[in-house]
Formats: C-alpha cells, sequence, structure tokens
C-alpha cells in the first residue's frame, strides 16, 4: 500500500533545536554512544537512513541505518543516494549567486525580463525569490497538488499555473516559503546558460566536487542503489513518489549524505562563491537568507537547509566557527528528525545526552479505548481532532488532514512519533491535552 506525503503533515513546529551553556567541540567525540543511539534507532525500528560528519572538510563519521528497498530486503550502504529535497534550493541559490558574480544575472533583476505574465513580475526581483520575499504562490500549496505530483509536468504547464494566482502579498513585504520560486529560478538559470539545468549543475558543481552518485531530475531506480522512502504505520510502507519534473531546483536533486558534506565545505571554503557573494546568503532576513537557514546549537551557529519530499526527511547544516558539516537524510521517520539531530549534535559536541529508552508500546483491548472516542476541539485551538479506532489501536484525524495511528506509551497516553505529537486524555472529564513542538493545548470531547 502506498501512503502519500501529506498524509503526515500534522505538525505544528519546525526545526528546533536546544539552547544552553557552551563547550568545546573535540575530534575525540564520543563514537561507541553515536554508534549505540543510530543502533538503537535501527533495532527498534525508528528510523532509516544515513548520516555523514565532516571536521576539517574530512569525513570523520558515517553510518547507514535500515533498508533502501524493504521489499527486495536491500539494506543501505554508505553509497545509497536519497532524495535531498528542498536541501536542492541550497545548490540552485549556489548556482545562481555564480551567475551573479559572472555578470550573467543581477540580484535586483526583475522577473518580468523572463516572465512579465506573473503577478507583480515587474516589482519581483531574483533576490526577493532567492529569499522568500517575492510573494509569488507556492504550486505545493495548491489543493489539487496530490491529484497531479506524481506525473511529469511540463515547464510551459508550471509557468502557467503559476501565472494564474495572484500575489500572495506584495513583493519584499515579508517572507514566506514558497517553492515556486525556486521552480522559476530553475528556468531562470537555463534561459541565462542556454542549457539545461542538468547540464549546468554537472558542470559547475557535480563534476568539479567530484559528486559522482549525485543527479538531478533523476527518478528513483527502486534498484537498492538508491532508497525508495517509506512512513510507519503498522509497518512500513511505501510512500507515493513525487514525479522529479514537478520540485525542479526546489527538490529534485539526489545525492549521498557525504556528498552533501562535500558541497556544503567546498560553498563555505570559496570553492563554489566568493566570502562576499557566501556572506549574502547567510545574511538572515525574516528566517531565510539565499538558499540558506540558520539554526543554533547550544551558542553555536549553523546554516544549510532542510528537506522534505515524500518519504525523505533531510538537514545538512555546516557550522562556521567549528569547521563541522552534519547531513543526515532518512527514507524512514518514526523517532522525529530533529531528535535524531539533537541526539547526533548532543553527541559530536560533547553535551550531556542520555541515549532513547524505547519501551514497547501498550496493548489495549477494542474495548478499552472506547473511553477515548469522539471529537475534540476548543476555542483556542484551530483543528478538530477526531478519535476513532481500528481493531486495537487508536486513530487520530485532524479537520482536513489524514489520519494517524496512535501509540500508547502509558494509561490514557497516547503518542504519534512522526509528528512529535502526544496526547494525554482524562476520559472522566472528557478532556484531550494535546502536546505539539513545545506548544499545550487543552481540547475538550464534543
Amino acid at each position: 500500500m502506498k501512503i502519500n506525503q501529506n498524509a503526515f503533515t500534522f505538525v505544528l513546529g519546525f526545526l528546533l533545536f536546544v539552547s544552553a551553556c557552551a563547550q568545546e567541540n573535540s575530534l575525540q567525540f564520543d563514537r561507541q554512544k553515536l554508534d549505540k543511539f543510530l543502533s538503537l534507532v535501527e533495532e527498534n525500528d525508528k528510523g532509516m537512513g544515513s548520516l555523514s560528519i565532516f571536521q576539517d572538510g574530512k569525513e570523520v563519521y558515517q553510518k547507514t541505518i535500515g533498508h533502501a528497498n524493504k521489499e527486495k530486503n536491500i539494506k543501505a550502504t554508505p553509497e545509497t543516494v536519497y532524495r535531498i529535497g528542498s536541501i536542492s534550493k541550497t545548490f540552485t541559490a549556489t548556482l545562481v549567486m555564480m551567475l551573479v558574480e559572472e555578470g550573467k544575472l543581477s540580484l535586483d533583476q526583475k522577473l518580468s525580463d523572463f516572465y512579465p505574465d506573473i503577478a507583480n513580475a515587474a516589482d519581483i526581483t531574483i533576490e526577493m525569490m532567492l529569499r522568500h520575499r517575492s510573494g509569488i504562490f507556492s504550486l505545493t500549496d495548491e489543493s489539487s497538488y496530490t491529484l497531479w505530483m506524481e506525473k511529469p509536468i511540463t515547464k510551459e504547464e508550471q509557468i502557467a499555473k503559476i501565472s494564474a494566482y495572484d500575489s500572495a502579498f506584495e513583493p519584499d513585504s515579508k517572507s514566506a516559503y514558497s517553492n515556486s520560486n525556486y521552480v522559476l529560478l530553475t528556468f531562470i538559470v537555463e534561459e541565462v546558460t542556454n542549457k539545461s539545468f542538468t547540464e549546468v549543475i554537472q558542470n559547475r558543481i557535480f563534476d568539479p566536487l567530484d559528486l559522482s552518485l549525485a543527479s538531478y531530475g533523476q527518478p528513483l531506480k527502486g534498484d537498492g542503489s538508491d532508497a525508495l522512502s517509506y512512513y510507519r504505520g503498522t509497518e512500513w510502507e511505501l510512500a507515493s513518489l513525487t514525479d522529479p519534473s514537478v520540485p525542479r531546483g526546489a527538490g529534485a536533486i539526489n545525492a549521498t549524505p557525504t556528498e552533501l558534506n562535500l558541497f556544503l565545505d567546498a560553498l563555505f571554503n570559496e570553492k563554489l562563491v566568493s566570502q562576499q557573494s557566501l556572506d549574502m546568503m547567510m545574511e538572515i532576513k525574516e528566517g531565510y537568507g539565499i538558499g540558506l537557514i540558520q539554526v543554533p546549537f547550544y551558542e553555536k551557529k549553523a546554516y544549510g537547509h532542510t528537506g522534505g519530499i515524500d518519504g525523505f526527511q533531510s538537514n545538512a547544516f555546516y557550522f562556521p566557527k567549528e569547521k563541522v558539516s552534519i547531513a543526515y537524510v532518512a527514507n524512514g521517520i518514526v523517532m522525529p528528525r530533529n531528535d535524531i539531530m539533537i541526539g547526533v549534535l548532543s553527541i559530536y559536541f560533547g553535551k550531556d545526552y542520555e541515549l532513547p529508552d524505547f519501551k514497547p508500546a501498550m496493548v489495549f483491548t477494542s474495548e478499552e479505548l472506547e473511553p477515548y472516542l469522539g471529537v475534540y476541539s476548543s476555542p483556542t485551538f484551530p483543528l478538530k481532532v477526531t478519535i476513532t479506532k481500528d481493531g486495537t489501536t487508536l486513530i487520530g484525524q485532524a479537520t482536513g488532514q489524514s489520519s494517524f495511528p496512535l501509540q500508547a506509551v502509558e494509561q490514557h497516553k497516547f503518542k504519534f512519533d512522526q509528528a512529535g505529537l502526544v496526547l494525554e486524555f482524562d476520559p472522566e472529564k472528557e478532556t484531550m491535552i494535546l502536546k505539539q513542538g513545545g506548544g499545550e493545548f487543552a481540547l475538550s470531547r464534543e
């Protein structure tokens, strides 16, 4: 059975890292503890993926867990290729900055020079698109997106789709993430170079950096050389596959985490663009730089990007001061990606970290689940949450979203790890506490 990637969109938070006091990094990280941590994730079926850590331009750690193909029982290896989703935007932004340095584009050049039929094109600059400040509607937010995302789409069809929407806001008035920005930047790179994006990225990034496994716009083979992606219900189930023509330069690159670190190390060490260009990319305005976002870890700061496409989730970040880059690409998530990254970073940078204790789920009979069933709502919470059951499994579903299975962790307490969601019930008071992303919401049964 295939599950659509929107099945688990009940996520209120974004990428969060803990903050506290400092310790200096040392190459003498606890390798055994990091091995144990990732082994626990694998042994308890809490995730599948691949991790690479670079220090001073060299790989100091690599570990792969889980399968590239569950159906064929093919284990993933360090050479297994994954879809990296929106980390592709960092590659695309780098190509644009290369063209700017060569005088083939300018950051203040208007979108109307290329696609004048798009709303407010005469007021939208290349830089606004790079920084998600254009107001261009994101095609991935289209209500019918899931109906066409698995099918090939032409350049002309995508431009027509984008042109059909009014601006979401006045250009440069605020920031709002839009995949359409980077789809259009893909086409602009092709227009300026008179070459396909595949040829441009191959010649300018993949080949010079010897990223021999990386590719752009290629469908997954499913032969074990690349990873298929999965969602975890009662078992691992195949996710839907977005056609690579849909995300283009916004999310159509395939690579290994080692290759992501090679790319980041080159980017942050002036092997691709100048320091002046990199400084502009690292300048954060309302959450976004040019193809980069910034995240804190204790007193440290890292720059990079996250990615999510189908069942794939990824992180690739570079710590300039420490000269450390960490890339994790997963093709199956149960333990939230952010929790895995916190564990990896804590162990590598020598912070206090207790290894997770994956206790087995409690088992309830179908009758014992009856007191939790119903529709829960609150005037202060935007969605209603319907609780049903499927045999001995409690099922949750938020307004307008797909259902998700809940795992019992103790009496009256259930969780859904993929979204970092915890539900605590009080059957006598007919209430439910919803916890997610640091937020806590009290809902009552209608």
